[in-house]
């Protein structure tokens, strides 16, 4: 069945509907002969694509490539580098443990010893009263000392000289001031008084025999074996070798 050209080429506004008084109404009637025999239209080339658009750039992946390889490298050195600096610095520090580790653990060891050997000397200045109360208890001869003139009265003397002979007469005599008497003392004093305490009391206590030894012989037993690692010689303060 062959197709009817003019149905092939009929425009699309000849399907519309139209209406009277609008504005389909008003547009001219399309001639279908002349559009069938129209010539095909002609192929325009393709334009150029405009300046500054769909341009690729080709050099972004040269220049991260290039990048990435300049930060590897830099990475490496510096590894490298890091490397070389700890190991200069672990080798200086056991140069400074074979030097120091000797005289520094066997000043400990030295140090602690002299410590528990050493002694806590002072004297302490001590003032104070002292409350005294007791019964003194008094039975012995002695001589006392008239402080004044004494009468006695009724007193019985004898009285022998060249003209006057007197015996067991009863008299009132006068004992002088300053006068010796002996005299004996049997009697109980009683004491309650207090005593003034001015004096420096000298104190030594060895550390040895005290709580402080303990603690002083531990340390120095935790540093003796360090310190024979490093001079198997070791001797203590009376020449004795601490290595066993």
């Amino acid at each position: 069945m062959a197709d009817d050209p003019n149905a092939r080429n009929l425009s699309p506004l000849a399907n519309l509907p139209k209406k009277e008084g609008g504005a389909g109404s008003a547009l001219p009637k399309l001639d279908n002969s002349k559009q069938s025999a129209a010539p095909p239209p002609t192929k325009t080339p393709p334009l150029p694509p405009p300046k500054g658009k769909g341009v690729k750039i080709t050099a972004g992946p040269a220049l991260w490539t290039t990048g990435s390889v300049f930060s590897l490298a830099l990475n490496v050195i510096l590894v490298i580098i890091l490397l070389f600096v700890s190991i200069n610095l672990y080798r200086a520090r056991l140069i400074n443990i074979t030097r120091i580790g000797p005289e520094l653990l066997g000043g400990l060891y030295v140090n602690f010893e002299k410590m528990d050997r050493a002694h806590i000397t002072s004297n302490i200045p001590v003032e104070t009263t002292i409350p005294v109360k007791f019964d003194l208890q008094l039975n012995q001869q002695t001589n006392v000392v008239l402080s004044q003139d004494v009468k006695i009265n009724g007193v019985r003397i004898t009285v022998n000289t060249g003209g006057l002979n007197i015996t067991n007469a009863v008299a009132d005599i006068v004992l002088p001031k300053g006068a010796t008497l002996p005299i004996f003392l049997n009697l109980t004093v009683p004491v309650d008084t207090t005593v003034p305490v001015v004096l420096d009391v000298a104190v030594d206590i060895p550390l040895a025999k005290t709580q402080l030894h303990e603690p002083f012989a531990g340390l120095r037993d935790v540093v003796g074996p360090l310190y024979c690692l490093f001079k198997s010689d070791a001797q203590d303060m009376d020449g004795k070798g601490i290595c066993k």
